[in-house]
């Protein structure tokens, strides 16, 4: 679990990189044997990318470092629970472990919604959520609070006579 604590703190640090951005705060990380092999944020909106999600860059980058895009032995941290994609991508990459922060009631596909990463297809994941949920789960809050708090001021102001 400590060990799991650690690497989710990479995950951390790119999901506040990403909140600076002004980007969903998500966070991802590959590790393999103790060693980080990248690490990303979303980027969806500057990238105008719709799969431009932490977790398929970060397998893209650990992809491109071991020179294969089979990740076996490796573990995908990553602050929110993955989507149908990302989750995906995760068995067709043949990550062996997710292990994800905060969990997602409405897109997440390893366990709250569906869970396609556990014997659908040719390769099964080892799943385990809520790793520093709290944290995970308090950027996220922060950052659609302040959405809808800038959404709202938007329509008040529109609203108003000159």
């Amino acid at each position: 679990m400590m060990y799991d604590e650690t690497f989710m703190k990479i995950a951390l640090v790119e999901a506040k990189q990403a909140l600076n951005e002004d980007e969903v705060p998500v966070g991802a990380a590959v590790v393999r044997d103790g060693m980080v092999l990248s690490a990303a944020h979303n980027i969806r909106e500057a990238a105008s990318d719709p799969t431009a999600h932490a977790e398929i860059l970060a397998l893209r980058a650990a992809a491109n470092k071991l020179g294969s895009w089979r990740l076996s032995g490796c573990t995908l941290y990553v602050t929110l629970e993955p989507c149908a994609m990302c989750a995906g991508a995760c068995v067709n990459a043949r990550i062996q472990r997710i292990v994800f922060g905060a969990f997602d009631e409405r897109a997440g596909c390893c366990g709250s919604v569906a869970d396609i990463t556990d014997n659908w297809f040719n390769h099964s994941v080892e799943v385990v959520g809520g790793i520093c949920e709290e944290e995970c789960s308090k950027i996220l809050k922060a950052y659609f609070a302040d959405k809808r708090q800038n959404k709202q001021d938007r329509i008040d102001c529109s609203n108003e006579t000159i």
